[in-house]
């Protein structure tokens, strides 16, 4: 390894070349091209041995879609977790060192069932499906299972003895309670969770007892998350990988982080996400979502679901949505699809086992001269199983020339058998099968074969392997792999493939398969007859089509690609990291505030010195006030800090001079409105600060625009200032308002703005039209010069505190006080090397401040509605005369700083030109009565 290298994270292996890729893109590339040499690599080590294949597996009974130990509602989260073993070995270490990647995969149900048979004694019995593949053998990385043993172990030494045993195995028990399991697996997960997930919407048979039992059954959930969070804590070592799998585990990546925020965790969601109007409808649903988000990659298997995970983070939080996941004040949650999918050389393999060919042989016996159509699924109210036995009685009633050429075996596997709803189901698809065959059997043939049971892996590879017409009628799932199991079968049958539009799989085999609405009983008779007449080339493409995704998007590649994207997230949060400002050392600040005696405070209002409110604008939910009011334990620090003669608080705000006025009228202190080009002591009156060659010239066109986008935008309004004017739309739909801020965008850009002097700001769900040169950082040089000469200072400022949630474009207020740095220097260096550098900013000049004095000139404090009405009827926009302008003046001129007696901070936002940030207005409420404190002190002394 190159001296010169970089050393990375565990886990990423793109130091290895000196063209190390410099873009996520090509990272990612070069992943995908390893993982293909490494398995290349192993195939020819390890051969194709079937019959290796077929002694691994033996005739343990086999359970599609990852049906594990025939428990319900666990859908496909034990399926394609095999591909784990798929994943790049020899990542450098940062000390140099190769090694394995240990990855901790946790879910619900360990891959194992237990059977205790004696104090210490237990038998195990390892789970069939892809998760076996995932835990024997593997070779890339060191894989760990995490989950519930599925028994009530509540003595100490079965414990032990339990955990002692599953060692061998790789598994780690979570060991949880009768009440924890009821509460928490049967309450929320199967009968709240599940059912919405698959828009069954809550339970609706007895909405009392639901409402009152739904927060004794969260209050279980998130207890059993944190005894999941606390296993995988007392196993976690730097470095590894934490995969927390389905809706029984929301609550889990927030307990992680809570522990260790560098840990690496991904979260991956096996059923259908909903639309954000179906999850709105959970009580609990802000709570999932913000401990989902927690996670640093969240999973789904299809697009749709990755959409309404972001779509439902729009809505319900406020949070922004972008093309990568959800962004909540610079900490970026990636959101992406990775379709799951099978191992599908087992199955292809298992076609030629002499036990497979036997069977199919028997199955083409008994259905000669029949075209065979075949159902694998689970027992459930999603998986459609009377809409699809009634369209084949459609069929059948409209085709009679089929009756007796055609044959549909279904096979569905029981679950939950002592659940009322459940046997009702088993009952009902009894009573249609019954009455067809009735209908149109014969003595010698019945048009359909149900089985109430699983069959073993070999018999059901054949059952695929001759069947011409498979039909998967989910009314909603989360992937269902039925179709690739059958599709992986059919090298030689080409059959079909009808699929219903509701399952994820119809995402990734919808082009080769024939997609059906299952509850339009018309469409999929149709749609059968279409499948049976089907000619044998159109059957060729749609299979090749098919079988190209299934063979080259299996669990293994699922696997591995997930766990390279989480990886490389952690790598790019790290690069996104390194230009976040570190948080305000809240006891330096306040430190070097004591020791200095002129002392300059510059507070933001809104967000800063106001209430905190979530992201749509909201306090405890509920949009309370419309008007902005001042934090309640502000107040007394603020008049104690604005009434001592040795600090100049000034509130630099975007707001209009009225709300200033209102707000802040009972202080001692200094109020900038409208960015800075409106100024008074609060007992003065207003002056402009506004630069002579300032062009009002385009606010009517701009004011019409606005107008226009009001009406059409409900909860949406704009507000005409002075220098500015604001569109509005924090109230607004979420989505909606951003589509018709995207279209007012457009319309200025082409229109009233294209020639105009203005700049347009985006803020936080607001659009700003403002003059050219009205910022901030360009009006505070003037306001510092008028301080000086209002208060006749004869020693220079030597502390400056300038907080606020400032817009991008009026950031500049941060950069002119600071010394001067490269440019791109990040804020983290600012705040470092400030300390040695002094500022090159002029030193105090009383002189100078004097003799420039006599020029500031007053203005009358006038009203938007007086402006308004004046400019209405003289018909001219009103720009203010030089006379009634401060004057330009080197406000720099009044600093005396060292480098560590400036603190920026920034409130609630990431990525800043601050040289620190504060999270909300309860932090400046903290810092402000620190300061208080000192004031007391010194009072006292």
């Amino acid at each position: 390894m190159h001296s010169n290298q970089a050393k990375l994270m565990p886990g990423n292996n793109y130091n290895c070349d000196p063209a190390t890729p410099r873009s996520r893109l090509e990272r990612l590339l070069r992943e995908r091209e390893l993982r293909k040499s490494n398995r290349l690599l192993q195939l020819n080590e390890e051969g194709r041995d079937g019959n290796k294949e077929s002694e691994l597996f033996g005739n343990d009974s086999y359970i599609s879609e990852g049906e594990i130990l025939g428990l319900p509602n666990e859908e496909e989260v034990l399926e394609g977790v095999a591909g784990a073993r798929s994943l790049v070995d020899g990542w450098q270490w940062q000390d140099g060192r190769s090694s394995k990647q240990r990855l901790l995969v946790v879910a619900n149900r360990l891959p194992v069932s237990a059977v205790r048979r004696g104090e210490d004694s237990w038998q195990l019995e390892m789970s069939v499906g892809g998760l076996v593949s995932a835990l024997l053998g593997v070779k890339e990385f060191e894989a760990r299972w995490i989950g519930w043993a599925g028994v009530n172990v509540p003595d100490d030494v079965g414990q032990r003895s339990l955990t002692k045993a599953l060692a061998e195995k790789r598994c780690i028990p979570v060991f949880l309670d009768e009440e924890i399991v009821h509460q928490y697996y049967n309450g929320y997960c199967n009968n709240i969770l599940w059912p919405l997930f698959h828009y069954l919407g809550l339970p609706q048979e007895d909405r009392l007892a639901t409402t009152r039992s739904f927060q004794s059954q969260f209050d279980a959930y998130k207890k059993a998350n944190q005894l999941f969070a606390d296993v995988v804590n007392r196993h976690y070592e730097d470095g590894d990988v934490v995969w927390c799998h389905d809706y029984h585990l929301m609550f889990l990546p927030k307990c992680l982080k809570e522990y260790n925020n560098k840990m690496k965790v991904g979260w991956f969601l096996h059923t259908p996400f909903p639309s954000s109007e179906i999850h709105r409808t959970l009580p609990s649903r802000s709570e999932l979502l913000r401990s989902v988000l927690k996670a640093d990659l969240v999973g789904f298997h299809t697009y749709d679901y990755a959409r309404h995970f972001v779509s439902a983070c729009t809505r319900i939080l406020g949070l922004e949505g972008t093309p990568e996941g959800v962004e909540d004040q610079g900490k970026l949650t990636r959101v992406a699809a990775f379709p799951i999918g099978i191992d599908s050389d087992r199955f292809i393999r298992a076609r030629e086992l002499p036990q497979v060919q036997d069977h199919m042989k028997e199955l083409k016996d008994r259905f000669a001269g029949r075209k065979v159509m075949l159902g694998v699924d689970r027992l459930d109210t999603i998986k459609g199983i009377p809409q699809k036995i009634l369209a084949f009685e459609k069929f059948l009633e409209e085709n009679p020339d089929w009756r007796n050429q055609v044959v549909l075996l279904q096979i569905a596997v029981p679950t939950r058998t002592d659940v009322p709803e459940y046997q009702k189901l088993t009952s009902q698809v009894h009573e249609i099968v019954g009455r067809i065959n009735g209908r149109f059997g014969t003595l010698t043939a019945v048009p359909i074969h149900h089985l109430d049971r699983s069959l073993d892996f070999h018999a059901l590879c054949a059952l695929y392997a001759v069947t011409d017409v498979a039909l998967v009628t989910s009314l909603r799932d989360g992937m269902n792999l039925v179709s690739y199991e059958f599709v992986a079968c059919q090298a030689s049958k080409k059959g079909v493939l009808i699929l219903s539009e509701f399952a994820g799989a119809a995402q990734s085999l919808g082009a080769g398969a024939v997609l059906v609405n299952p509850w339009n009983i018309t469409e999929v008779a149709a749609s059968i007859g279409y499948a049976l007449n089907m000619p044998a080339d159109e059957r060729e493409k749609r299979h090749q089509h098919n079988f190209k995704h299934v063979t080259t998007h299996t669990s293994q590649e699922w696997a591995a690609t997930f766990v390279s994207e989480l990886n490389d997230t952690i790598v790019e949060a790290q690069l996104r990291t390194r230009q976040v400002p570190p948080l305000l050392p809240i006891k330096t600040a306040v430190d070097c505030y004591s020791k200095c005696s002129n002392r300059l405070i510059i507070l933001g209002f809104n967000a800063t010195l106001t209430e905190p409110v979530d992201a749509l604008g909201r306090r405890g939910g509920q949009i309370r006030e419309m008007d902005l009011k001042l934090h309640p334990d502000i107040k007394e620090p603020l008049k104690k800090l604005s009434d001592d003669p040795k600090t100049t608080v000034v509130v630099l705000s975007g707001s209009d001079r009225n709300v200033l006025d209102n707000i802040f009228s009972e202080y001692n202190m200094w109020l900038a409105a409208e960015n800075g080009m409106f100024l008074r002591l609060t007992s003065g009156e207003w002056m402009t600060t506004m630069p002579e060659n300032l062009n009002m010239e385009w606010v009517d066109s701009i004011k019409h625009v606005f107008e226009y986008f009001t009406e059409r935008t409900p909860r949406s309004h704009f507000e005409l200032r002075e220098t500015s004017l604001v569109w509005n739309y924090k109230y607004a739909d979420v989505e909606f308002g951003r589509i018709q801020a995207r279209d007012l965008l457009q319309h200025l850009y082409t229109g009233p703005i294209s020639n105009a002097s203005v700049d347009v700001v985006q803020g936080g769900r607001c659009v700003e039209v403002r003059a050219v040169g009205v910022t901030k950082g360009a009006a505070i040089d003037r306001i510092l010069g008028e301080i000086v000469h209002n208060k006749g200072m004869k020693a220079p400022i030597d502390y400056v505190l300038c907080v606020g949630h400032f817009l991008a474009k009026d950031e500049d207020v941060y950069t002119f006080f600071e010394p001067e740095l490269p440019p791109e220097s990040p804020p983290a260096a600012r705040a470092t090397l400030a300390n040695a550098v002094r500022t090159s900013l002029p030193k105090f000049s009383p002189c100078k401040s004097g003799s420039k004095a006599s020029r500031y000139k007053k203005q009358r404090s006038m009203s938007t509605l007086e402006k308004k009405e004046n400019n209405h009827e003289s018909g001219i926009p009103w720009q203010p005369t030089p006379r009634d302008r401060i004057s330009l003046h080197e406000g720099s001129s009044v600093l005396d700083l060292k480098g560590d007696n400036y603190f920026s901070c920034a409130v609630g936002r990431k990525r800043s030109s601050a040289r620190y940030l504060l999270g909300t207005s309860d932090d400046v409420v903290n810092l402000l009565k620190e300061l208080h404190i000192i004031l007391n002190h010194q009072v006292d002394l």
